[in-house]
């Protein structure tokens, strides 16, 4: 169904569930539900994967920090790769350590609750989280072992990296290359399954409908959404990161197709990661008030860039280099930590009443564990619903993962794609395009004629007029400017 059928449809039948939010988690159970023939609709106030899990980091990755939960993690890590391959790929990911014993007392120090700031972990603790990292990877082996280098070793294979440092650990995560159309290919996915699957976005919730169960899947704004249905929540106690994209050929060499993932002397945890022929620097984990004023401040700037002076102190980062900067908000459960980064990446489900209608509040979790938070969300709706599991989503593909078709991600889109793109994938906003269907955006290849050209594309496939395709033009601008430092 297209959007208007969709809103007709509405006026004469509510769905069993009404899942509000199209973030990874939302969308993920929407597929689950979807799948189990459940009729169900999603909204999303703007576009899909558009909030906290467009902000992402990239990674499909089991947690090496949270060994609490790594078990799960990097089993769902091995599940994207090979349900996604077009999108989701093996990321060899270097560890550079300078010190060697540091951060034994870490982990009884934060179970006693006397961590004001973890020290940095040396070779010894990590050598012996990564022997745990590979013995959960199992016996699929979707990815290698991980390999410890020392200090010799390590500056053969990396010459620019810092002469300071003792050893180099590199293990193995995943690179997802595209988490806004991971998200889409999902939601596509489920819509295949007929009309009792349905979604919109740049809808609000205003409670015209009488669904038999609500899931809040609005991550950051979780306790914001609750307050609209009359209940004050106090879930989540979100925090920022934020990440800049550069166009730096030397670092990009220095990296070649490796993540760097370090402590850096703070503690907080950073990161130096291959974008195609970009580099991408983060990130912060800032306690935040309110998720939409997320924006990267000149503080973060200065901070990243130093950040990359210790590993690489003889490749030179200026903001000039810039071509796009994001930052988002994390929805982790509330809590008291004195850290932000001691705070649980769990993820569980709070259950409100709204008169006789079940709340389901879909609290924390990260990227990589989407599917089987879920299906735990899907399983316990179809108990709800006293409903049977009818599909597994294991191994289940995804999108293109059915054929295994590689997506090439090229700026050269002809009229031809972006017609295809407007009428099969939902597409509202001329930024829709720009910085969630392709690329574009986040690789600093966007020129305002180019916006315009594609504005124009879009807008004769879409119907708009000339108005409307100037004020989709001005209105992408705008937002390129303020939320991502792009002036064009």
């Amino acid at each position: 169904m297209n959007r208007q059928d969709i809103l007709t449809s509405l006026k004469s039948h509510s769905p069993a569930v009404l899942i509000v939010g199209g973030g990874i988690n939302g969308v993920g159970t929407f597929r689950d539900l979807t799948l189990q023939g459940v009729d169900t609709l999603l909204v999303d106030r703007g576009d899909f994967c558009s909030g906290a899990s467009a902000a992402s980091s990239r990674m499909a990755h089991g947690g090496i920090r949270y060994l609490e939960n790594v078990r799960e993690a990097v089993q769902e890590r091995n599940r994207m790769i090979q349900n996604a391959p077009s999108l989701v790929q093996p990321l060899p990911t270097t560890i550079p350590i300078f010190k060697i014993f540091s951060g034994l007392l870490n982990a009884p120090l934060k179970f006693l609750g006397w961590l004001e700031k973890p020290s940095e972990r040396g070779g010894l603790i990590i050598k012996v989280g990564l022997i745990f990292y590979d013995a959960f990877t199992g016996k699929t082996r979707a990815v290698p072992c991980h390999v410890f280098d020392g200090h010799a070793s390590a500056l053969k294979k990396y010459p620019r990296l810092n002469p300071g440092i003792r050893y180099a650990a590199t293990y193995y995560d995943g690179i997802l290359l595209s988490p806004e159309r991971l998200t889409l290919e999902l939601l596509l996915d489920a819509e295949k399954e007929g009309d009792h699957a349905r979604a919109l976005n740049y809808v609000s919730l205003v409670g015209v409908i009488s669904p038999r169960l609500i899931v809040i899947a609005a991550g950051p704004w979780i306790d914001g959404t609750n307050r609209t249905l009359g209940l004050p929540t106090h879930y989540v106690g979100p925090t920022k990161g934020s990440h800049l994209v550069l166009d730096n050929p030397e670092l990009r060499e220095a990296i070649g197709d490796h993540e760097f993932f370090f402590e850096n002397k703070d503690g907080r945890i950073v990161l130096i990661f291959p974008l195609f022929d970009k580099v991408m620097i983060g990130t912060s984990d800032l306690p935040i008030e309110d998720p939409d004023s997320a924006r990267c401040t000149e503080e973060e700037v200065d901070y990243f860039i130093e950040m990359v002076g210790r590993v690489f102190p003889g490749i030179k980062v200026s903001r000039e280099q810039i071509v796009f900067r994001f930052s988002g908000v994390r929805p982790l459960a509330y809590t008291k930590a004195i850290n932000a980064g001691q705070i649980t990446r769990d993820h569980h489900i709070q259950e409100d009443k709204l008169g006789n209608i079940p709340v389901y509040s879909l609290v924390g979790g990260k990227w990589t564990s989407f599917r089987a938070f879920s299906e735990q969300v899907t399983d316990r709706a179809l108990a709800f619903l006293d409903l049977p599991r009818k599909a597994d989503t294991k191994s289940l593909p995804i999108g293109a993962g059915k054929d295994a078709a590689p997506i090439k991600i090229d700026p050269h889109y002809t009229r031809g794609e972006i017609a295809a793109m407007a009428k099969r994938e939902k597409i509202v906003h001329l930024d829709d395009l720009l910085l969630r269907r392709t690329l574009l955006g986040y690789l600093g290849q966007l020129t305002r004629p180019l916006v315009e050209e594609l504005a124009n594309a879009l807008g004769d496939t879409l119907g708009w007029d000339g108005l409307r395709k100037k004020t989709e033009v001005e209105r992408a601008i705008k937002i390129l400017a303020d939320r991502h430092g792009v002036q064009l």
